[in-house]
């Protein structure tokens, strides 16, 4: 990829680990590719970035909306005609009630932004990387220590983080063939 620009879409971008990723990457020579539900966050990790560095994109969006994600993968598609890294940082937590004190919608809640928005985020990054030239990328999920030493009263946020990493070594093994890497941090 000698030359080539590489391109990074992070979710969650709008502040903690997004916000300090995409500004390590985009230093680094990334073009970035900013996603989060809060515009005005989103644009103030622009607004921190190197001028150095690789180009800043805000392209808010909630990732558990299915179209959307799309949109965003469409749109970085069509202004940069790559992706190389996608980080699945976007993430959630449920207020601490014992579990029978937990609402469904609560529940679904979590379970869309921590588990459901990776998955529409990677299929859509995965469709760009199995046909793009040269073929690839990599794929980075943000799971938690909470998946091996859950925190009391945190079941929704706990029983995402462990099928993350379901999902994780899914997507490791099925990319392999594409040469699309899958791995996960615990923080």
């Amino acid at each position: 990829m000698s030359g080539q620009r590489r391109v990074a879409l992070i979710t969650g971008a709008g502040s903690g680990i997004g916000r300090a990723v995409a500004l390590k990457l985009q230093g680094a020579g990334y073009d970035v590719v900013l996603v989060g539900r809060r515009e005005a966050e989103l644009e103030k990790t622009a607004a921190e970035g190197s001028s150095g560095g690789g180009s800043f994109v805000v392209l808010p969006a909630d990732v558990t909306d299915e179209a959307a994600v799309k949109a965003v993968f469409d749109q970085t598609l069509a202004r940069f005609g790559r992706l190389d890294l996608l980080f699945n940082n976007a993430g959630t937590f449920a207020k601490g009630v014992p579990l029978d004190e937990l609402s469904l919608e609560e529940w679904q809640r979590v379970v869309g932004v921590n588990l459901t928005g990776p998955f529409l985020c990677a299929r859509e990054a995965i469709r760009i990387m199995k046909t793009q030239t040269p073929k690839g990328g990599r794929i980075i999920n943000n799971g938690s220590i909470s998946a091996q030493a859950p925190r009391p009263f945190s079941a929704p946020y706990t029983a995402t983080k462990h099928a993350l990493t379901g999902l994780t070594k899914s997507i490791s093994l099925d990319g392999r063939a594409d040469n699309i890497a899958c791995s996960q941090i615990d923080i």
